[in-house]
């Protein structure tokens, strides 16, 4: 861009997310040196195949691409009074008509200040500076010259998805797949000999049965496997075969969301029971919490037998603001974190599967208050058990500073993850896996400056938590 701000350029801090202390400053900057321009690998995430899989896929507008899909964006200015269709956000019925997309960006613009101090607001400022070359600080203003500028970099070859993928050197990007998936992109791209674009299978839709359109959901799972879905047993032969099918088009993992990670086996008989009253519509009052706990366990025991890595993710109200809910649908930002217990919930998983040689159980929790009382003990103990990076609320500077504080003590880092960015915002990518790499060369440069570890210990942890690690809980070796 050729104008510029009052204060010249806008560009990031080089010493970002680096202690104030200058000893322990020089220190993470030259831990950081050595990681930042790593492969990324993202092993769970929610970026749609088809933006890949079609090469002449492009992101739209800036307001497509920055706004419209993006509820950490949305989900702020909606905080502040703003209409979710006043920024273009689709409801059940459908995307906004006639939506203005230069509107959308002049609201966004005027607001933008709302994320100084946000995670949100760090990744935005990278991918405006670093991605697209914007060298003022977004603002009603410059809203519209911004929006020039960005409508004609998305124009260009070298600003397409396929284009951009290499350009943020991703190794392997995981995309989070529904259990009735076609997986048609990842089939179109396998067939262009494109393999670092994996599916996860994610079987929330079938097996929990308060699932919104549950009965649809069943439907659609025995079209793909070819099943009738008549029984108990019918059901877990189509959810195995679906396994099996991800597995073949390049899956290592599942993923699924509980409220609560309750576990409980459930006598066959009494699942198959469970299992129809809710395809006759006749669900009792436990019904559906009995079903997840059991089928938390069933998902263990196939990870076993077919060598998915298992996540579970718990601790998400979702779906809170109800009147949002009903007219916009899931994944609308109303998901807020409530209190977990994981000792006695996971009890019965654990002493069933935890010590299986064949199982690895990736954890995430949003109640921090479990970190160094439940999780980081889990993990240092049964060989099944990994814990997942900090997970959205809190994939933060501090958040992240809180994990590391909290749980390597006990569960050492090699009983964590890695990283990854569980973002549905492709552009984001880079900027959150750089915070993660810049946060955890300060938190090791802290370690060596109190000398917990030496400096060589230091890189080597950088390596392992910045890229070694993801790789190898995931099985993407």
């Amino acid at each position: 861009m050729s104008a510029k701000t009052q204060t010249g350029k806008w560009a990031l801090s080089p010493d970002r997310c680096f202690d104030a202390n200058p000893v322990q400053r020089k220190l993470a900057h030259r831990i950081y040196a050595t990681v930042q321009d790593l492969p990324i690998v993202s092993p769970h995430g929610h970026v749609s195949p088809a933006l890949l899989s079609d090469p002449n896929a492009r992101f739209g507008s800036p307001a497509d691409l920055f706004i419209i899909p993006d509820h950490y964006v949305y989900r702020l200015l909606y905080s502040r009074g703003i209409n979710l269709a006043d920024l273009g956000v689709p409801t059940r019925k459908g995307p906004v008509e006639g939506a203005d997309h230069r509107k959308i960006w002049q609201v966004f613009a005027e607001n933008f200040y709302l994320f100084r101090g946000t995670p949100t607001g760090l990744w935005l400022a990278d991918e405006l500076t670093s991605v697209f070359g914007v060298d003022e600080k977004l603002n009603g203003a410059n809203a519209q010259a911004i929006y020039d500028h960005l409508e004609r970099q998305l124009a260009q070859p070298e600003f397409s998805p396929r284009a951009l993928f290499k350009r943020f050197n991703i190794e392997v990007l995981c995309t989070t797949d529904a259990a009735s998936d076609t997986l048609a992109e990842h089939k179109s791209l396998r067939a262009e000999g494109i393999t670092n674009v994996r599916p996860t299978f994610r079987p929330d839709a079938v097996i929990n049965l308060e699932a919104e359109n549950w009965s649809k959901n069943i439907e659609k799972l025995a079209e793909v496997s070819g099943y009738e879905i008549d029984s108990y047993a019918t059901f877990i032969r189509a959810l195995q075969e679906r396994r099996a099918f991800f597995k073949m088009m390049g899956a290592t993992s599942t993923d699924q969301a509980a409220l609560d990670p309750y576990t409980e086996r459930l006598p066959e008989d009494k699942a198959e029971k469970i299992f129809i009253r809710a395809l006759r519509g006749k669900l009792k009052e436990d019904d559906a919490a009995r079903f997840m706990a059991h089928m938390i366990i069933e998902m263990a025991r196939m990870s076993t037998e077919d060598g998915l890595v298992m996540q579970l993710h718990a601790g998400s109200f979702r779906n809170h603001n109800a009147g949002l809910f009903a007219e916009y649908g899931t994944d609308k930002g109303a998901d807020i974190p409530v209190q977990v217990e994981w000792t006695h919930n996971l009890y019965n998983l654990l002493n069933e599967f935890g010590n299986d040689p064949r199982l690895t159980l990736i954890l995430f929790g949003l109640d921090e208050s479990t970190y160094s009382r439940e999780l980081a003990p889990l993990a240092g103990h049964y060989p099944a058990v990994l814990l997942g990076p900090p997970w959205w609320f809190h994939d933060s500077v501090n958040g992240m500073v809180r994990y590391l504080d909290q749980v390597t003590e006990t569960a050492s880092l090699y009983n964590t993850s890695g990283f990854n960015d569980d973002t549905r915002a492709f552009v984001s990518i880079p900027a959150r896996h750089d915070v993660w790499r810049r946060v955890t060369s300060n938190w090791l440069a802290g370690l060596v400056n109190k000398g917990l570890i030496d400096l060589a210990d230091a890189l080597e942890m950088a390596q392992d938590t910045s890229y070694r690690l993801a790789k190898r809980a995931y099985r993407l070796e």
